[in-house]
């Protein structure tokens, strides 16, 4: 097995946007879209799991376990001014380089088949120093989608983005398809709510949704979506044992 997609509905959207939430620095995209499935009551409607998922389980409340997960959820446009979307929330990511490749394939894909043409990914970074007020980063699929994250108030990002942040817009881009990488600055030491309420304000526009986030105070108010595997931890550990470079594209 690579990916393995178990979907419980094919749900008919109109032109939807893929919001990717999997976890990553300050938990930032994860709190983010676990945010957006709890405000909008979105709907789930697939699940994919990859063998390059972490190879555990974690004894969660009352002892049952937790498992690696990617759910996909949607939210139907109340109103003429709102997209449709596609959330994309999980526990992890792949720990491998080829693992990460065929999720976000699989991922865009499921994306594809719903009709979306448009994604969004979220994150924290690390700028090296004391963060206050988060900044916001992007880089983008092409130049006029660049221009859409820039007039979102975000500076352009100079750099490597690691994980499904970067590699799902780099990969949509393949398909023709647009999209931008947001992402706000975070220490990275904590569950950044702030830089989580950062994005999520930056992107409402784009999204057509005028939502509260005055309620978006405690990461603990939310669902469980906390990530028990340090995937970022196992693929490094992952990597010193190899003795020649994994697979690449």
């Amino acid at each position: 097995m690579a990916c393995s997609v178990k979907l419980v509905e094919k749900p008919e959207l109109k032109d939807p946007v893929l919001i990717e939430g999997l976890p990553g620095i300050g938990l930032v995209a994860n709190i983010a879209v676990a945010y957006l499935i709890q405000k909008l009551n979105a709907k789930f409607f697939g699940e994919v799991r990859s063998s390059s998922f972490p190879d555990m389980s974690v004894a969660h409340k009352k002892g049952s376990l937790k498992f690696p997960f990617c759910h996909l959820y949607y939210y139907k446009a109340k109103n003429e001014d709102e997209r449709d979307l596609v959330l994309l929330y999980g526990n992890t990511q792949a720990l491998t380089r080829r693992g990460q490749y065929e999720l976000c394939g699989c991922i865009l894909d499921i994306a594809e088949s719903v009709g979306c043409r448009y994604v969004i990914t979220l994150g924290g970074y690390k700028p090296g120093r004391e963060v206050t007020a988060p900044n916001l980063y992007y880089a983008a699929s092409d130049v006029g989608t660049a221009q859409t994250a820039m007039n979102l108030g975000a500076k352009m990002l100079r750099g490597q983005i690691y994980g499904v942040a970067g590699l799902l817009v780099g990969l949509a881009a393949l398909r023709d398809m647009k999209g931008f990488c947001l992402l706000a600055e975070t220490p990275g030491t904590y569950l950044d709510v702030k830089a989580a309420q950062a994005v999520l304000k930056a992107i409402q526009g784009v999204l057509g949704l005028k939502t509260d986030l005055s309620d978006l105070k405690d990461a603990k108010d939310l669902a469980d979506y906390l990530s028990p595997f340090d995937f970022g931890a196992m693929a490094k550990e992952q990597q010193k044992k190899k003795s020649k470079p994994g697979w690449f594209i």
